[in-house]
């Protein structure tokens, strides 16, 4: 089977069972160091701003210039591990991004912390869409989207769960900078790890002949071949424009206009981390039973209705956790699910890690930088409450972006005809009764079959 250029056996050369669960359990721990070095700048940024004499506006610019050099990182490198394979990208960039996270700790003023930032966002751009191919080959096709799912979740978990509570914590020992350092360590040590198991990918490991003489990039409308990278990418830049935005400013809002004490600050802040963890391995995993477009709709639809009902809530610290928890966990599902399945099997043949970064660019461009700068500014204006309403904003566009979204699940694309897309035209009102009995039957058989 072939899904536009994916073959269901392309993966590393000698794959098997153990290589998976090492591999994906590396990966996945790599890229929530990624969101751990990223977003603890969040809860570090009360203390920041005291420290530094810096405004809420400051500090969005600050988060945003890392993922706009992530983005335009993304684009650029993206491709580069396609063509000189995955562990010469992955090793120096994760080398990279763990010390300009501990250089974030040693700068003096709101310049030198713009181009550590901004140095740590190229490096994460490179491993970004270098390790979801890395993840996509070592896993078995019907586990990729579990797989996916799993390793970016971390990102949340780690960087948005555990971060604004460790930080918190540690901020009654260390000072931020301080903090800064010690976050770095883990990431030293998995580098020597993956560069010891990390193997290449089949094209790379044993090119043909044709690839031998033709190494060139392909043209980037070979890219736009299929109508979901570009879905993909404006529903990336939609989603991102919800959680980031959120994720940015999230406790400012909760210590400066809720009042509620840093303690309890960062137990709410961690919702959107816990949630976030919850939905990045869960919604693609869903969306492997009942397909990517019914499962990125759900995911944006739900997100916007759960952080419009955290809007109307004060300071009730058990309801903020609940529903950030739940609104986070639909809206960072979307971002594993369209950068990582979706991606996937959007991509031309050998080139997934080129099509997964200019998604992911695209994305961070305008989501994770464009959308934090407007929300600056927005802050600026209208105080802090009103990056809500941009985060919802986001979401609400990328609900109806989403009903365009062409299905590429393998369970639903192999062939076999699929009861969520028959034709149900010209049938008697008896036979459209059993083909609803049917879908009910297959989504529940689908739902409790166990991954192989």
């Amino acid at each position: 089977m072939e899904i536009h250029g994916l073959r269901e056996d392309a993966g590393v050369a000698d794959w098997t069972p153990a290589y998976e669960r090492r591999a994906v359990a590396l990966l996945t721990i790599g890229f929530g160091l990624v969101g751990l070095d990223r977003w603890i700048v969040a809860p570090l940024g009360p203390s920041m701003i005291a420290d530094l004499g810096l405004t809420p506006q400051n500090l969005n610019n600050l988060i945003a210039a890392l993922g706009v050099s992530w983005g335009i990182a993304a684009v650029l490198l993206g491709g580069l591990s396609d063509r000189v394979g995955r562990k010469k990208v992955l090793i120096p960039s994760l080398l990279a991004f763990s010390l300009m996270s501990s250089l974030s700790g040693m700068v003096s003023g709101l310049a030198a912390l713009f181009v550590a930032r901004g140095l740590m966002g190229v490096a994460e751009g490179a491993f970004c869409p270098t390790s979801f191919a890395s993840t996509a080959e070592a896993s078995h096709p019907k586990r990729r989207g579990f797989n996916q799912g799993l390793q970016q979740s971390a990102f949340a978990l780690f960087g948005l769960g555990f971060g604004p509570i460790l930080a918190t914590q540690m901020l009654a020992v260390f000072s931020w900078r301080v903090i800064f350092l010690l976050v770095a360590i883990p990431g030293l040590i998995l580098t020597a790890l993956l560069a010891s198991v990390i193997r290449e990918p089949r094209p790379i490991a044993r090119p043909s002949k044709a690839e031998d003489t033709n190494p060139d990039k392909p043209r980037l409308a070979d890219l736009f071949a299929h109508r979901n990278v570009a879905l993909a990418m404006a529903g990336l830049f939609c989603a991102m424009c919800g959680i980031f935005v959120l994720s940015a400013n999230i406790p400012l809002y909760l210590t400066g206009y809720l009042k509620l004490t840093p303690a309890q600050m960062g137990i709410v802040t961690s919702a959107i981390g816990f949630g976030g963890f919850a939905g990045q391995w869960g919604l693609p995993a869903v969306s492997d039973h009942i397909g990517r477009r019914v499962t990125a709709i759900i995911g944006f639809v739900a997100g916007t209705a759960f952080l419009f009902w955290f809007t109307r809530i004060g300071a009730d610290t058990p309801v903020l956790f609940t529903l950030l928890f739940v609104a986070s966990a639909f809206s960072f599902g979307l971002l594993s699910l369209l950068t990582g399945p979706v991606a996937t099997e959007a991509a031309p043949a050998g080139r997934i890690s080129s099509t997964a970064g200019l998604i992911i660019g695209a994305g961070e461009i305008f989501g994770g930088g464009l959308a934090l700068v407007v929300s600056g500014i927005v802050i600026g204006h209208f105080g802090i409450q009103a990056m809500l309403y941009v985060a919802l904003g986001g979401l609400s566009v990328g609900g109806v972006l989403m009903a365009f979204l062409k299905e590429t699940a393998p369970r639903l694309t192999d062939g076999r005809p699929h009861p969520f897309h028959r034709d149900d035209s010209g049938l008697s009102e008896a036979e459209k009764a059993m083909r609803a009995n049917n879908i009910a039957r297959a989504l529940e058989n689908s739902i409790s079959r166990h991954y192989l």
